[in-house]
């Protein structure tokens, strides 16, 4: 199986580390660059490290929660056009209003299938909302 998309550098976070691996080997197999971590302060670290195109986030996460990450990686000023993706098993209106206002581009809710993922990783993001 050939690449399908062109590469990005993607971060995958998510406390539950079999889901973070299975959502980075996905990514992977399409040929992106992926790393997972499993902590929001690892998250945060990682970023710095891969400036990522896409990050695929978690909520709900005992050290750092997903609101607080993307919030942290929009104040920082580095991720303007890094497209944040909320990855979660939280999908009532609360829970996709406070994605949208602490910086989140997409929420997406688990069980995501395959192409989803692909496709959000591949979507670009607009400052212009």
């Amino acid at each position: 199986m050939g690449q399908q998309y062109p590469s990005r550098r993607v971060l995958v976070v998510d406390d539950n580390p079999d889901a973070a691996e299975l959502v980075a080997q996905l990514l992977a197999l399409q040929g992106h660059e992926v790393v997972f971590t499993c902590s929001g302060a690892e998250a945060l670290a990682a970023a710095d490290q891969l400036d990522p195109e896409v990050v695929f986030l978690d909520i709900s996460m005992p050290d750092l929660d997903g609101y607080q990450v993307a919030s942290a990686l929009r104040r920082s000023g580095r991720f303007p056009l890094t497209r944040i993706v909320a990855l979660t098993a939280w999908g009532n209106t609360k829970a996709r209003e406070w994605s949208t206002a602490t910086g989140f581009d997409a929420h997406i809710i688990k069980p995501a299938c395959a192409e989803l993922l692909y496709s959000e990783a591949m979507r670009g993001r607009s400052l212009v909302t």
